[in-house]
């Protein structure tokens, strides 16, 4: 069955709004945020937010994880794509995920995130949105990544 299509009063389609979040592992520790305002206020999320207008999702998601924790990176690759309706309880939302590396430092949260520290990789809180769902997928990246092929 195809998706309806809906259109604005101007005639421009009216689509999911555009985030991105970062994936940042080190020393087996992932970098997370407590989110300081609702949905999943108080809940542990990747760092990650909204795409402004006139900025791509590369830029998007190094202000995000700066603003948020306090860290600075840079893109390793594309993690994922994740883009189910109901992934934000405000609304559909398509997310960019990156897997970024940079100097490990003192994790501080800003901006929306009410805290920010490492968490061990095996032992994660529960997590907001569907990034249980992407903590999985990036840990069977990572996983074949290691792996040699026969």
């Amino acid at each position: 069955m195809a998706a309806r299509s809906h259109t604005s009063k101007r005639g421009r389609p009216l689509t999911p709004a555009l985030t991105v979040d970062a994936f940042f592992l080190s020393r087996g520790e992932l970098l997370l945020v407590r989110r300081r305002y609702p949905p999943f206020l108080g809940r542990w999320a990747l760092p990650g937010g909204f795409v402004e207008l006139g900025e791509s999702c590369e830029s998007a998601v190094l202000r995000e994880l700066q603003e948020e924790t306090g860290s600075h990176g840079r893109i390793v690759r594309l993690l994922g794509v994740y883009s189910d309706p109901r992934r934000d309880p405000r609304g559909p939302s398509a997310s960019v995920v990156y897997q970024v590396t940079g100097r490990r430092t003192v994790a501080r949260g800003g901006d929306d995130a009410s805290e920010a520290r490492w968490w061990p990789f095996d032992r994660l809180p529960t997590l907001a949105f569907d990034h249980e769902k992407i903590v999985a997928d990036a840990r069977t990246t990572l996983r074949r990544r290691r792996t040699p092929r026969s």
